[in-house]
């Protein structure tokens, strides 16, 4: 996500930094640089050009001209309007444990909000709230079977009537009541209709809900794909409902981000949750300060972290941390560190929050990690027990059955092993790092390791390379050249 304005932005303070300290010259050149970017995504143009002018006020301060890292302070101030132009935002529902807690969802047909109300139901329910979807939505028939089956996956229960012989506000009434005279549900959550566009009926039948079931919460979903579409429907939903909150979807999907930037400025807002994938896990609250870091190609370490926690299994890395110590590394557990590293999401994704690493897959478009990953874990998986346990007893004839078992070329096994080999001692060297430090092990790794495009598991035949995997094979060829030396001194005697 964001792609083209952290393109963008590296661009401008690339040519701020050329000149060698700051002038107002090379800062209006570089802003102009910003805004172009800005618009480019598909940022609203008010905003991108007050947040340009708020910039230049800032950047233009005797502070930032006379300081020792002008560029430096430029990142930043840049990094705190953008926090500025997103937030600050309340990721809290304010849910009560006493009473029924009432949330009405609402947004255009296509923009993901059945599959939200989803996400938003499985949320609640690991807080401890039991949750009550209701299926209000009846422009789209398809929306009833779907939250049906939605709830049948959280073990959530869902209220739905007849479409022929009902209408949207009977549902919401029905449900309320439905909900009121069982204590154990705590929230309903109203999935209402949607429409292809905002049109009158749409506004004065939300309105009718709203005003006769007295939500506490209304959250507009819209989807972050239709650029300044959705900030012009959340503007004409605020108009008329008065939104508490905007749910953001499909923003693993957009490359611009004009509508994460633009909505809070344009409607007042704020941003509460992002959605990320289309599994019901893949809501996320929004944090301003961490997502103008991965804008800015800053990382994002805190989310790093939160994603580690959940994906990893904490007793599983204890084990393998304890096999390391004692230099003990096979390749069932570098499948399964990778199996857990998957699990966190989209490997682009997740470099991308590692500081450092950001610009990594802008540089190198060919990299297809995930691909890679796919083939090592195809290649082990053909692998016996007993071979996994010591690849050293890989000869040629196993190596040509196992690439036959994995659809590769017996070349990239090799390639494959020899990788391993150099990777196991730098993973028993990481045993007794930190966390940060082993985060950042791990993102060296994958910046010169297996998704290496220049010399990577599909270019493997005939192909040399350099990196941090290959630290092990270089030590060796050095003392072998060392020892040739000291053989040739002595013949020469």
């Amino acid at each position: 996500m964001f792609e083209g304005i952290t393109t963008g932005l590296k661009a401008a303070v690339s040519m701020l930094g050329r000149g060698g300290k700051l002038t107002e010259a090379n800062i209006r050149d570089g802003l102009a640089e910003v805004k172009r970017a800005l618009l480019e995504a598909d940022v609203n143009y008010d905003v991108a050009t007050a947040f340009v002018k708020r910039v230049t006020s800032e950047a233009l301060g005797e502070k930032v001209l006379k300081s020792l890292r002008p560029d430096q302070q430029f990142i930043g101030i840049v990094h705190q309007q953008l926090v500025g132009l997103m937030g600050p935002t309340d990721h809290s529902l304010h849910l009560r444990r006493d009473g029924l807690n009432k949330i009405m969802m609402c947004g255009l047909q296509g923009s993901g909000k059945t599959t939200t109300c989803g996400k938003l139901a499985r949320m609640v329910k690991e807080a401890g709230f039991e949750p009550m979807l209701v299926a209000a939505d009846l422009q789209r028939p398809a929306a009833i079977e779907q939250l049906k089956v939605i709830g049948q996956q959280l073990g959530v229960t869902v209220y739905t009537e007849d479409p022929k012989t009902s209408s949207p506000l009977q549902v919401c009434t029905n449900a309320l009541k439905a909900a009121k005279a069982n204590a154990a549900i705590k929230v309903l959550i109203l999935d209402t209709a949607g429409r292809l566009h905002v049109d009158q009926e749409l506004m004065n039948e939300l309105e009718l809900i709203d005003r006769k079931t007295q939500p506490d919460q209304i959250l507009l979903v819209c989807d972050s794909m239709t650029g300044q579409d959705a900030v012009n429907s959340a503007k004409a939903f605020n108009d008329a409902l008065e939104v508490d909150g905007v749910i953001l979807t499909k923003l693993d999907g957009d490359t611009r981000g004009g509508a994460a930037l633009s909505i809070k400025e344009v409607t007042g807002v704020p941003i509460k949750y992002i959605g990320v994938g289309e599994q019901l896990d893949k809501l996320e609250p929004f944090h301003p300060d961490r997502m103008a870091g991965r804008i800015l190609g800053m990382g994002d370490v805190v989310t790093l972290f939160e994603k580690a926690q959940e994906a990893f299994d904490q007793e599983e890395i204890q084990k393998q941390q304890e096999k390391m110590l004692q230099g003990k590394f096979t390749l069932d557990d570098f499948r399964s560190q990778m199996q857990q590293i998957r699990r966190m999401g989209p490997l682009k994704d997740i470099v991308k929050m590692i500081p450092g690493l950001g610009s990594m897959f802008d540089s190198n478009p060919d990299i297809d990690a995930e691909g890679d990953m796919g083939r090592i874990e195809a290649i082990i998986g053909s692998m016996t027990k007993q071979e996994r346990n010591n690849p050293d007893i890989i000869d040629r004839s196993r190596r040509h059955r196992i690439a036959r078992g994995s659809g590769v070329d017996p070349s990239e096994v090799n390639r494959m092993l020899k990788d391993f080999e150099s990777m196991a001692g730098m993973m028993q060297k990481m045993a007794g790092l930190g966390m940060m430090d082993r985060m950042k092990a791990m993102g060296q790794l994958m910046n010169g390791g297996f998704f290496d495009p220049n010399a990577g598991m599909k270019a493997v035949k005939g192909s040399t390379r350099s990196g941090p995997l290959d630290a092990k094979a270089a030590a060796d060829k050095k003392k072998k050249t060392r020892k040739d030396a000291k053989k040739q001194k002595k013949r020469n005697r």
